[in-house]
Order: structure tokens, then C-alpha cells, then sequence
């Protein structure tokens, strides 16, 4: 079974610490059934402590691909979660679209996107 990984989850596994969820990771990595978003891809390539070698550990990395429509879906699932007065910050929206189109669940450590789930349909892997 395919896993998308966020940010929360692609961080710490790069950097090579231990948390939780880090064995179930590394063996959906050596099984080639992990999929990273292209949002959270773009998320750990700007960021401030972005390692310099990061790049090249990610060239090859598979990405979640998006499908026709994808952008509009995505800004009606962040509206939805907005005008339900609900935390929908918008590179998490797009994660979770790009999820909830190819019908992956998404590994994260993000409370946030439990949201996403509940309104908007997205699969969270348990």
C-alpha cells in the first residue's frame, strides 16, 4: 500500500532521527511504496536549515503526481475548512488534495490535518 509522507514526518527521516513513526517509514522507503507531495517536497527544499545535500537525497524520491483539476479542488477544500471557522493553512490543503485525488493516505504528525480528514475526506495513515 502506497503512504504519502508531509513535512512533519520527511523532516525528521531525513535528518536521521528517531521518532515513532521512523521504522514504519523506512521500511514503505525500501518497499517503494512512499510518495512525498509536491507541496511538502517544495516545503523541505525552502526551508532556512534545508541541509545542502538535501536535494540530492530527494532526486529519484517519488512524488505524488497531480491530476487535472487538482488546483480548483484543492481552494474548495480550503474554503470548505474556512468557513467553518477550521485551521486550513494552505500548503496543507494542497498536500491534502494531491492525497485525497489519488486516493493515498497521508502519514503526518500534523494534528492539523485531522481536520482534512473529518471536512474534506482525506485518508490519515494510522
Amino acid at each position: 500500500m502506497v503512504i504519502a509522507i508531509d513535512t512533519s514526518i520527511a523532516i525528521p527521516w531525513f535528518e536521521g532521527r528517531d521518532f515513532p513513526e521512523a521504522e514504519r517509514v523506512r521500511k514503505l522507503a525500501v518497499a517503494q511504496e512512499l510518495v512525498m507531495p509536491g507541496v511538502a517536497l517544495t516545503e523541505l527544499l525552502s526551508g532556512k536549515g534545508a541541509a545542502a545535500d538535501l536535494l540530492s537525497q530527494l532526486r529519484g524520491f517519488p512524488e505524488l503526481p497531480v491530476v487535472p483539476g487538482y488546483w480548483a479542488r484543492a481552494g474548495a477544500l480550503r474554503q470548505s475548512m474556512l468557513r467553518l471557522d477550521r485551521r486550513a493553512r494552505l500548503g496543507d490543503a494542497l498536500i491534502a488534495q494531491a492525497c485525497i485525488d489519488a486516493d493515498i493516505p497521508l502519514l503526518t504528525r500534523d494534528a492539523d490535518f485531522k481536520a482534512f480528514a473529518e471536512i474534506g475526506g482525506l485518508k490519515l495513515a494510522g
